[in-house]
């Protein structure tokens, strides 16, 4: 999908603007979660590093719902969640990207029908700096320059802070580059809306998690990484962006994700095996019920990304049930 589709799917999907938005609240119209009886057994969630927290806070809110319920939870990147899920290794398929084509057509394939894709979360993936760089705004070009060797749109190879504009100290200096492996729903969806999915540069420091880009960033000054704004820390600091050169330059907030103006603006999802005409397993209809619910946004909201609005809460509890 384009980029500007994109946006404006992320705009139709939201149906809202926040304008001024100080900080992120819950939609007061999203649902409370209620405890149901006969909830017990086990699970196993494998998937994205992007949401391995949130579905660490998830599983440890609904444990309080339901004592006799364990979740084990693998976060190794998004391209694992659907051969666990075909495989019926895992019942929840945490992913920061869109299922390709190719692995719904596997899981179709083996199951007779689609895999069930809940939203649960809006992410502004971030292009985070060291919190002394004092680069302002990059361009799509740029990011490309810095993060590519195919470089798609047609700018120049950056390889120095001096090559972006910055002077003194900083002027000579290489650019570190940090970024995630190829298992990773970040490192495609960087790949495809940044980088036009031409090929990263041999000298990204490709990391295990998006905790470990940002913990590199923030001790090599002169670095620059991309990770979920929820990995954020003070060490470090999100630059804003913008798709055209001499653009308009927008920074990673709740408000202009939500309007899908933030050029890397996306949803995260769980996939579930949700088989037509049957009632889903307690514990897993349950658990997206509590993920879906105003507890579990809360939780997203403590966990550093943005609530899903009571209207998308309503069209994902439909799918469950």
């Amino acid at each position: 999908m384009r980029r500007v589709g994109f946006a404006a799917a992320i705009l139709a999907l939201v149906g809202i603007a926040i304008p001024g938005v100080a900080q992120v609240k819950v939609d007061s119209g999203l649902p409370p979660y209620t405890a149901v009886s006969g909830v017990s057994g086990n699970v196993s969630s494998i998937g994205s590093d992007t949401l391995n927290n949130l579905m660490t806070l998830w599983a440890e809110n609904f444990s309080k719902f339901y004592p006799n319920a364990k979740i084990q939870i693998e976060g190794k990147g998004s391209s694992t969640a659907p051969p666990a899920l075909i495989a019926g290794t895992a019942q929840f398929g945490p992913m920061s990207r869109p299922m390709k084509g190719t692995e719904i057509d596997a899981f179709e394939k083996k199951f007779g029908y689609k895999p069930t894709a809940i939203r649960t979360a809006v992410d502004a993936l971030a292009v985070f700096v060291n919190k002394d760089n004092p680069i302002k705004c990059l361009s799509f070009k740029q990011a490309d320059g810095i993060f590519s060797k195919s470089r798609r749109f047609e700018g120049e190879d950056i390889r120095t802070w001096g090559d972006l504009g910055l002077a003194g100290e900083w002027a000579s200096r290489p650019v570190s580059l940090y970024g995630r492996n190829s298992a990773s729903g970040t490192y495609g969806f960087f790949k495809e809306h940044a980088l036009k999915n031409g090929d990263y540069k041999d000298s990204v420091k490709e990391q295990p998690g998006s905790a470990a880009v940002v913990q590199g960033v923030t001790v090599d000054r002169y670095a620059i990484g991309y990770s979920g704004i929820g990995y954020a820390t003070a060490g470090v600091r999100a630059v804003a962006l913008t798709e055209k050169d001499g653009g308009k330059c927008y920074e990673a907030t709740p408000e202009n994700a939500y309007a899908g103006i933030y050029p890397l603006s996306r949803f995260l999802f769980v996939y579930v095996n949700r088989a037509p005409g049957k009632e889903m397993d307690p514990l897993t209809r349950e658990f997206m019920k509590l993920v879906v619910s105003k507890q579990g946004q809360e939780v997203v909201v403590k966990d550093g990304y943005f609530p899903i609005t009571s209207k998308i809460s309503k069209e994902e509890l439909a799918k469950l049930i």
